[in-house]
C-alpha cells in the first residue's frame, strides 16, 4: 500500500478528470479496481504456489518452458528493467511537483520541472538507494513508518476536502456522461483506465519478495487483495472530496492538488506541513517499488538467463546490490522526462509482457501442472482471468501511439537479445530445451531435458 498510493493520486487526478470529462471520473477508480482485483487474484494464486524472488519471472519460467524454453521469462526481465524504473521515476516527478509548492525555483510558472528540480529528483533517488542497502528486517520497520506517513497525508487531505464539501458540485456529472452513444465517461474511459491502473500498481510488489516473506501461501493473497480494496476506498474518498472542495477548472489545472485543498481548508502554514508528508509518502512509494524491483533480475541471473552480476548477494546484507543500483540509476534517468510520457510508456510495456503473459500463465499451469500445491486457488476461476484479460487488452489499445511503438520495439530488441544469448549458451532454439518443474509436488531431484530441433 505504501507503493500503491505514494504520490500517484495527488498528481494524476487532474488528468483523470480531464480525460473523463468531469466529476464522473470518480467511477474510473472503481472500473480500474475491478481490473486490478481480477489481476490480483492471478498474482495471488501464482505467488502462493510459487513464492520466490522475481515474481513474474518464476511464473513465466514455469508456464512457458514447455514450448518456448526461457524466452518468456527472459523477455519479462528485459521489460522489467525498463518499466519498473519508469514507474518509480513518475513518483520522483510528482514529488518534485509538490516540492515546487514548498521551494521556489523547483518548477516554473507553467508547472514544468526546472533544472534545479531535476537535480533534486536525482538526489532523492540516490538517498533512497542508500536507504535500501539494509537488511530486510530493518527495511520492514522503515517501510511501516513510511506507510504511516502516507496514510496520514492521504487522510488529512480527505478530511480537509470534506470540511469544505459541496455535494452538488462533486456530483454535477456532465449531461449524458454515461450514455452509451458517446457519453463523456465512456469516451474517456480508456485514457482514464491507464491512469487508474497506474495508480493501483504496487499490489504485486509483495510477490517479488516471495522468498523473503513468512508463510507466503497465506500472506501473499491477503496482502494483494486487502491492499487493493483499501487503496480503492482511499482513492474514491479522495476524489469525491476534492471534486466537492474545488471548482472543476482548478482541479483540472492544478500541479499540487493536495496542497491547494489543504490551503483552502486550514491555511498556508498547515498546508505546507502536510505537503512535507505528501513528499515523504512519494519517497516511500519509490522506496517500496525499488525494494521489490531490485529482486526481479536476481532469480534470472541465478538461472543464467541474465547478467551474472545480478545474481550476486551482498556478503553481509544478503541483498542483490546490482539490482538496487541499476534500478536506481534508471529511475534517475526516467525522472528527466514528462509525467504523461513516463506513465503511458511504463503501463503499456508492463501490460504487454507481464499482465497479458500472466493471464496465459495461470491457464497453462492449471493444465500442465494440475498437481502443483496451491495454498490459494483463484475464486470463481476462470471469470477473474477473463476480466483481467479484457481489461488489459482495452488498456493497451488505449495507450498513446508512441508508447505502443516503444513497448513493441523494446520486445523486438529483447527477442533479438534472447536469440543471441540462446545461441551462445546453446539452449532452445539452438539446443536442448530444459523442463524443470521446480515447484511441482511431484518433482524429482534431477531435471529432465527435451531435445528439440535447432
Amino acid at each position: 500500500m505504501t507503493q500503491m498510493c505514494g504520490i500517484g493520486p495527488f498528481i494524476t487526478m487532474p488528468g483523470m478528470v480531464a480525460a473523463m470529462g468531469g466529476p464522473q471520473a470518480m467511477f474510473g477508480w472503481i472500473v480500474g479496481a475491478i481490473v486490478v482485483i481480477a489481476d490480483g487474484l492471478i498474482w495471488a494464486e501464482l505467488g502462493a504456489a510459487m513464492p520466490g524472488a522475481g515474481g513474474t519471472y518464476i511464473y513465466l519460467r514455469e508456464a512457458f518452458q514447455y514450448r518456448t524454453g526461457r524466452l518468456m521469462p527472459f523477455l519479462f526481465v528485459w521489460s522489467a528493467v525498463l518499466f519498473i524504473p519508469l514507474i518509480m521515476s513518475s513518483g520522483i516527478i510528482g514529488l518534485v511537483q509538490y516540492l515546487g509548492y514548498l521551494i521556489p525555483g523547483v518548477v516554473d510558472s507553467g508547472g514544468a520541472t526546472t533544472v534545479l528540480g531535476k537535480v533534486i529528483g536525482i538526489g532523492v533517488v540516490a538517498v533512497i538507494m542508500l536507504l535500501l542497502l539494509r537488511k530486510i528486517g530493518q527495511i520492514t520497520k522503515f517501510t511501516m513508518v513510511l506507510f504511516g506517513v502516507m496514510l496520514f497525508a492521504m487522510l488529512a487531505t480527505i478530511v480537509a476536502a470534506f470540511s469544505h464539501f459541496d455535494a452538488a458540485q462533486a456530483f454535477a456529472f456532465t449531461p449524458g456522461a454515461f450514455s452509451f452513444s458517446g457519453g463523456a465517461f465512456w469516451m474517456g474511459l480508456g485514457a482514464g483506465l491507464v491512469i487508474a491502473v497506474y495508480d493501483y500498481l504496487g499490489y504485486n510488489t509483495v510477490a517479488y519478495l516471495g522468498a523473503e516473506v513468512r508463510n507466503p501461501g497465506r500472506t501473499l493473497p491477503r496482502a494483494i487483495i486487502f491492499s487493493i480494496v483499501g487503496i480503492m476506498s482511499l482513492y474514491f474518498l479522495f476524489q469525491v472530496g476534492v471534486l466537492g472542495a474545488l471548482p472543476l477548472d482548478q482541479v483540472q489545472s492544478a500541479s499540487s492538488l493536495g496542497s491547494m485543498v489543504l490551503e483552502q481548508a486550514w491555511g498556508t502554514g498547515v498546508s505546507k506541513v502536510i505537503t512535507v508528508f505528501i513528499v515523504i509518502a512519494a519517497i516511500g512509494s519509490v522506496f517500496a517499488g525499488l525494494l521489490g524491483g531490485s529482486r526481479v533480475p536476481y532469480e534470472a541471473a541465478r538461472d543464467k538467463v541474465f547478467l551474472p552480476v545480478f545474481g550476486k548477494l551482498h556478503p553481509k546484507l544478503n541483498l542483490p546490490t546490482a539490482g538496487v543500483l541499476t534500478m536506481g540509476v534508471l529511475t534517475m534517468a526516467g525522472s528527466l522526462f514528462s509525467l504523461t510520457d513516463v506513465i503511458s510508456a511504463a503501463v503499456s510495456t508492463l501490460v504487454l509482457i507481464q499482465s497479458l503473459a500472466q493471464v496465459a500463465a495461470i491457464v497453462v499451469l492449471r493444465r500442465r501442472q494440475p498437481h502443483l500445491a496451491r495454498p490459494y486457488r483463484q475464486w470463481l476461476y476462470p471469470l477473474p482471468t477473463i476480466i483481467a484479460l479484457a481489461g488489459f487488452v482495452y488498456l493497451y489499445y488505449s495507450s498513446t501511439e508512441l508508447s505502443l511503438w516503444l513497448s513493441i520495439g523494446w520486445i523486438v530488441f529483447g527477442v533479438a537479445a534472447f536469440l543471441g544469448w540462446a545461441k551462445a549458451e546453446r539452449t532452445w532454439p539452438f539446443g536442448p530445451k530444459e523442463i524443470r518443474e521446480a515447484y511441482s509436488a511431484e518433482k524429482t531431484a534431477g531435471q529432465k531435458t527435451e531435445e528439440t530441433p535447432a
